[in-house]
């Protein structure tokens, strides 16, 4: 069992995702989303955490992709399972609640910038199953755009 259980939403626009950066715990990019509540569904948690980051906006035409589990941003003696759903946003996102910032990542970004789960499982899947349509490469020490 993961220390954190989140519901993620991809949002992919013009060739980029839809990154948060939170104002406290760690300047690591993450996924919309957040933590479930007790006995909560995905699709409500991803509702309840999309409008307190995001403002007035709603999801639609939601798909599920996978689950992921890995290292958590801010604090790697901690883990992760993000269950992660591809969909459409109704509004215009902008930065609410904890959130400091929104980020349009694309392929030739900084993937430093990444939290762990972003870097290490998520977009090697979503890249590997032509998801998102990027062509990176990956090794196991390093990433390598080509």
């Amino acid at each position: 069992m993961a220390d954190y259980e989140k519901a993620g939403l991809l949002v992919i626009r013009d060739g980029r995702i839809l990154l948060c950066r939170k104002k406290h715990s760690t300047s690591l990019l993450i996924l919309p989303g957040g933590c479930y509540e007790q006995e909560e569904s995905e699709i409500a948690c991803l509702e309840r955490e999309l409008r307190e980051e995001l403002g007035n906006v709603r999801p639609h035409s939601l798909e599920f992709i996978a689950t992921y589990t890995d290292r958590a941003a801010g604090d790697s003696s901690k883990t992760v399972r993000v269950d992660l759903y591809r969909g459409e946003l109704e509004g215009e996102p902008a930065a609410h609640a904890e959130i400091a910032e929104l980020v349009w990542f694309g392929e030739s970004d900084d993937w430093r910038q990444l939290a762990p789960s972003l870097a290490n499982r998520i977009l090697p899947d979503l890249i590997a199953r032509g998801i998102v349509g990027w062509t990176a490469h990956f090794t196991p020490t390093r990433f390598d755009p080509r």
